[in-house]
């Protein structure tokens, strides 16, 4: 019998399909045919049947050669065309497509017809890959590979890929090919590109297509309708889509149950649930029968807009009609429940769907675990977890993320890694995600060398690694200032394919700025544009801190200026970069023309523009100056934080103003909730007690007791002191005690 020598190579290919080449192809000289009985057909039959059902089972394109270089060995064996066609969708979807291309010659050699199905196996696996390109040339200019001529079917089919892939040139494009060969487009021609057009949300382009499908004389069906009302609804008018329905009348075509379900879920996602409940009742007095999807989307639409105590009714409604819920049903429920905060009413409804037969999914625990853990009530999440396991249910990569996740954010970040220790001795093979997780987590707790670990892990693992992956090691390094490592890692992204964006860049560069290697950062500024990316306010912002902290204010201004020349708008951050840059350089006026140049721009200037500038002032003993400034900080900027208000009281401490307007400041701050330094205080209290102002003293200090969180026993003594007038003893122990509560703050 003829064997294909093409297939025996493929089954001996390397184990990467998608990465192999075709072979050239020898056939085998072929024996005289002899007489074969029935009994061989009927066995070689059989056995072809029983090898096409295991191709299609299996799912590894590699192993499903290796089952037919176990075929081949048999003498009695010839691939069919059903074989051919399950061998070459496998490798398909593993995007090897020389192999592919060399069993379709091979099919055509041994005699055998290719179908429209080979042709779909090779477009759906360009479109995989995102090689949308290659699927629409092969359309367009190499079917003759296959021996077949371009059809409706072949373009209808291009034609859904192509919006799947949201690629509405290419669509416009392969239509208008499609038009100018003289292939007459047919109802699923229309129908795919209103899909389309619907998508990209140009439904009154998709409107106009009703005309131009009258115009090739075909006419619209119950899908066309339902699709344009499905655009509509997603643009949020359903008064557009209800018109749609009119139309679909007056053309005597029959709305679907799908049709009414659109329109339900129409109502529901504006909120119009009266209207949505009017609209069924209605349908169902003019003979529609909701079914299961009916029921699913009024109880979707009911939990979306916070009516669940209606969604449960709807519940009962469904199971009076016949209907069952099904686990989306109640899943559906359960979510908006556990959102609300009723757990205790999504585990009621857990057991009534169990009750019921309806036994819960993953999914299921996986929303009430969320719930638990946005609560931090983490070892209810943890026994619920526990107990997927003891009802035969396997926690999924899902479920681990969200317990590993919360027990880093708000638990135990050691119980953290030995969660994922066990998700790995459990079977469940961490993701992206869960790595993400926990190098961003031990990245911020300064943890370096056990994230750089895991990085190595995901790549002996074969996880793929994203640029948030490397964005998070980079940005762990250059905070603990290992500069040279995170250049290493970002080189690294290069080497293993890994797309590096404007964070990689802008963390690096601000890296190297702080560890005074500006050479260094302006050039890879300039490798930032030659790898397409534009720098921003961001990138430039690193480079304007670094001049501003140095003194050097003219190569400040020359990046103020390169910034304006690209056409950046100086914003906020960069104009409070360059003021503070200003003040340590002691051009106290300069900064603040730029102070006043931000409110003629429209903008609102926030503390970190006002702070440096007032901190100034009270320097050069310009103390109505700096409290001008403050007063006019409240009026007209964003609020004067808490460096503010110690910047303005230590300034009237130390800078020989009246006392009791230092006084009357203390008292503002303190019933803002701000606390003022003790340096700052004692200042203070020396001056009141110097001037015989002793209730003052007493004063101040019970305000800031009654508002900050002493413990008893400490205000008693410093209560104690002052009333034996022992004030210095008094001060000592409440000046502990604020240190403790409010920090020394430096202003940088």
């Amino acid at each position: 019998m003829a064997c294909t020598s093409y297939l025996a190579s493929c089954s001996r290919a390397s184990p990467a399909p998608a990465a192999a080449a075709a072979r050239p192809c020898h056939v085998r000289p072929r024996r005289r045919p002899r007489p074969v009985p029935l009994r061989v057909y009927a066995a070689a039959s059989d056995h072809q049947e029983r090898l096409l059902a295991a191709l299609h089972e299996q799912a590894d394109p590699e192993a499903a050669l290796r089952m037919l270089k176990s075929a081949l060995a048999r003498e009695d064996f010839a691939p069919s065309s059903g074989v051919y066609e399950e061998i070459i969708r496998k490798l398909g979807s593993a995007g090897a497509f020389d192999l592919m291309e060399g069993l379709v010659r091979e099919m055509r050699r041994e005699g055998h017809e290719v179908r429209v199905g080979v042709v779909q196996s090779f477009v759906e696996g360009y479109a995989r890959l995102r090689r949308f390109d290659d699927a629409v040339d092969l359309v367009l200019n190499r079917l003759d590979l296959f021996g077949i001529q371009a059809d409706t079917v072949v373009y209808n089919h291009l034609l859904n890929v192509l919006v799947e892939g949201s690629k509405m040139k290419l669509l416009e494009s392969v239509y208008n090919e499609m038009s100018g060969r003289g292939i007459q487009p047919d109802v699923v021609t229309f129908n795919t590109l209103i899909k389309g057009l619907c998508r990209a949300h140009q439904v009154r382009t998709a409107v106009l297509m009703l005309e131009e499908m009258s115009s090739h004389g075909v006419a619209p069906d119950e899908t066309t309708f339902t699709t344009l009302m499905q655009g509509f609804v997603e643009e949020g008018s359903i008064e557009a889509a209800l018109r749609v329905k009119a139309k679909m009348l007056e053309t005597g075509c029959s709305p679907t149950r799908v049709t009414v379900n659109v329109l339900i879920n129409g109502y529901c996602k504006l909120g119009r649930v009266e209207d949505a409940l009017g609209y069924i009742q209605q349908e169902i007095a003019d003979g529609f029968e909701p079914d299961q999807v009916t029921y699913n989307t009024f109880v979707h639409g009911l939990c979306q807009n916070g009516h669940v105590s209606h969604a449960l009714k709807v519940i009962d409604l469904m199971i009076q009609e016949g209907h069952d819920p099904d686990v989306f049903t109640y899943n559906t429920v359960i979510n908006c429940l556990s959102k609300n905060g009723e757990l205790d009413e999504a585990k009621g409804i857990v057991n009534e769907m169990v009750d019921r037969g309806c036994l819960p999914d993953t999914t299921t625990f996986n929303t009430l675990i969320v719930a638990l853990c946005s609560q931090n009530r983490l070892e209810e999440a943890l026994d619920l977890a526990r107990e997927l396991t003891v009802k035969g249910l396997s926690p999924d990569v899902y479920t681990f993320n969200i317990l590993i996740n919360a027990l880093c954010k708000v638990g135990d970040p050691h119980l953290g890694m030995r969660l994922f220790e066990e998700m790995k001795i459990s079977g469940c093979t961490p993701d992206e995600v869960t790595y993400n997780i926990l190098i961003d987590h031990l990245c911020s707790m300064g943890k370096l060398g056990n994230a750089l670990d895991l990085l190595k892990e995901m790549e002996s693992s074969g996880c793929p690694r994203s640029t948030v992956t490397y964005n998070t090691i980079i940005d762990g390094l250059c905070k603990k200032m290992r500069i040279e490592e995170a250049e290493e890692v970002f080189d690294e992204m290069d080497i293993h394919g890994i797309s590096r964006n404007a964070v990689t860049f802008n963390t690096l560069i601000d890296g190297l700025c702080k560890a005074k290697r500006i050479d260094d950062a302006t050039e890879l500024i300039e490798q930032m544009v030659k790898e397409g990316l534009q720098p921003d306010n961001i990138t430039y912002n690193s480079i304007l801190t670094h001049y501003c902290k140095e003194g050097n204010i003219k190569k400040a201004a020359d990046i103020l200026e390169t910034m304006t020349e690209n056409g950046f708008e100086v914003d906020v951050v960069t104009y409070g970069t360059l003021i503070n840059g200003l003040c340590k350089a002691g051009r106290t006026q300069v900064a603040l023309k730029l102070l006043r140049g931000m409110r003629i721009k429209g903008m609102r200037p926030t503390p970190k523009a006002y702070n440096p500038v007032i901190q100034s002032l009270f320097k050069r003993n310009k103390l109505r100056d700096a409290l001008n400034l403050f007063r006019e900080m409240t009026e007209v900027g964003e609020p004067p934080d808490a460096l503010t208000h110690k910047i303005v009281f230590r300034g009237l401490c130390r800078g020989g103003g009246p006392i009791k307007e230092a006084f009357d400041f203390l008292v503002e701050m303190v019933n803002k909730g701000f606390m003022p330094e003790f340096s700052s205080f004692r200042m203070l209290a020396e001056g009141l007690l110097n001037l015989g102002m002793d209730d003052y003293l007493i004063s101040a200090i019970e305000l800031v007791i009654e508002k900050a969180e002493f413990r008893e026993s400490d205000v008693s003594a410093i209560r104690g002191y002052l009333k034996i007038r022992k004030y210095y003893d008094a001060l000592a122990t409440f000046g502990r005690l604020l240190e403790i509560n409010n920090p020394q703050w430096t202003y940088r």
